[in-house]
């Protein structure tokens, strides 16, 4: 058994919780800041022959999830998935697939061996459509004739009463279908719903592109918000130094090459919000005692960073990457207004470790104000300071990616239940072959039912 470990009392507490809500109260959370809409968390995901992710389903998602493995495992594939879909609605999906797979697209995407079927996503979220919490399946099918990749199949979907089998809102194959204009009538009878037959201009548009613009098509305009607003962290220390432009920045951008122009915002919209985040700099990066958004005479904005020990601040060119960085992450993770998906990879890259567990605590916090945070990561001191019940490991299997919940692995569920870290864990090797252990126990459960 794996020598244990103590952590600080901080630490202890954030590994207690758990970030299950199916009580959330999302505008008595907000308060002042609450967001227009309906809370939407994704509750399940499938994909099947996006490059490695051969079949994979999450199910059961919870607000806050972390995805553990080895390098090349499939952690960047698995959030690629969600930049993706992104890139399908901004374009459509030949340019899409060319940004993850070159001129070869399709081909360079699609799982090795699997030439000639399809791509295809599945998203479950909760969605309340007129007073009604409803749980909607978005299904997306790509295919590829000859060289030209089309969507061979778009669905929305949602059952109209708590009974029986969920009704198609919007169902288009090769840029033709229908969608459903009056789905709030949830008294009318399935016969007496209107369709409205379309035709796409391209068979690689996504019809909730075209359809999640207009207010009556309810689930698909809510669908397409939730895609447009959720955020893919690809966060660059080069990019966000220096003088930037003045522009409009309400939310820090994947790169962070606005973040002067997103924290004068705040700093001028929010003032608790930017106390708040200038008070946890100067707790958690010593020699930080004020962060000054300087505003030059060209009209450029820069971030400078004052140290205790000298009179006047430093641009952000002489400080740290660690410094940027974590200003940077509460600059994120304390927006008024939380994207509602936030992927963020291995965020402990020039950040010192043992400011992982208060960064866990950020990342924990941006969860429970009502976003969903999916984030990878090798660090165990990150993993210390989370729930196991929130710990998904990936591991490769005959060449695609397989994915696992820690505390399905029975060994790994009673360290971790008799007190053992699961940061110390995976350190120690104890995730290793965690899916043959998973597997085992399945089969004994069969053999005893």
């Amino acid at each position: 058994m794996p020598a244990r470990s103590r952590l600080s009392k901080p630490a202890r507490e954030l590994a207690k919780k758990r970030l299950f809500f199916p009580s959330f109260d999302a505008k008595k959370t907000f308060g002042n800041h609450d967001r227009k809409g309906s809370l939407m968390v994704i509750e399940k995901l499938r994909i099947e022959n996006f490059k490695a992710l051969r079949e994979v389903t999450l199910r059961d998602l919870p607000n806050f999830a972390v995805f553990v493995g080895k390098n090349g495992a499939g952690k960047t594939t698995l959030f690629r998935v969600f930049a993706f879909l992104k890139d399908c609605l901004a374009t459509n999906v030949r340019t899409a697939l060319q940004r993850e797979g070159g001129l070869n697209g399709f081909r360079e995407v699609i799982t090795r061996g699997c030439e000639g079927e399809s791509i295809e996503l599945e998203i479950k979220f909760r969605l309340e459509i007129a007073g009604h919490e409803r749980l909607v399946t978005y299904l997306l099918e790509i295919g590829e004739d000859g060289r030209r990749p089309f969507v061979k199949r778009e669905i929305l979907r949602y059952k109209r009463a708590r009974h029986g089998a969920p009704f198609h809102f919007i169902d288009f194959r090769n840029g033709e279908g229908y969608a459903i204009s009056n789905e709030e009538d949830f008294d009318k009878p399935d016969e007496e719903l209107e369709r409205e037959y379309q035709a796409l201009d391209s068979p690689d548009l996504l019809a909730i592109k075209a359809l999640g613009q207009f207010q009556r098509f309810k689930a698909a305009n809510a669908f397409r918000q939730l895609i447009e607003n959720w955020h893919i962290s690809d966060f660059h220390i080069t990019s966000a130094r220096g003088k930037k432009e003045p522009e409009e920045g309400r939310h820090l951008s994947s790169t962070g090459d606005n973040l002067p122009v997103v924290a004068r915002r705040i700093r001028d919209e929010y003032p608790e919000t930017w106390s708040r985040i200038c008070r946890r700099m100067e707790e958690r990066v010593p020699g930080v005692k004020k962060i000054v958004v300087q505003e030059e005479l060209d009209g450029g904005l820069l971030v400078q960073y004052q140290d205790g020990a000298f009179k006047d601040p430093f641009f952000d060119r002489n400080v740290s990457d660690g410094t940027i960085k974590m200003f940077s992450y509460l600059i994120l993770l304390n927006d008024p207004l939380p994207h509602k998906i936030l992927c963020v990879e291995e965020p402990e890259n020039q950040l010192y470790p043992e400011l992982m567990i208060v960064l866990a605590e950020e990342f924990i916090d941006y969860a429970e104000r009502g976003g969903q945070v999916l984030v990878s990561t090798h660090s165990p001191q990150f993993l210390n300071a989370i729930s196991g019940e929130s710990i998904f490991v990936l591991e490769k299997e005959e060449g695609v990616t397989k994915v696992y919940r820690a505390m399905d692995d029975p060994v790994v569920a009673n360290l971790v239940r008799e007190g053992d870290h699961p940061g110390y864990l995976w350190q120690q090797g104890s995730f290793e072959g965690m899916g043959a252990r998973i597997k085992q126990e399945q089969k004994k459960k069969e053999i005893f039912e």
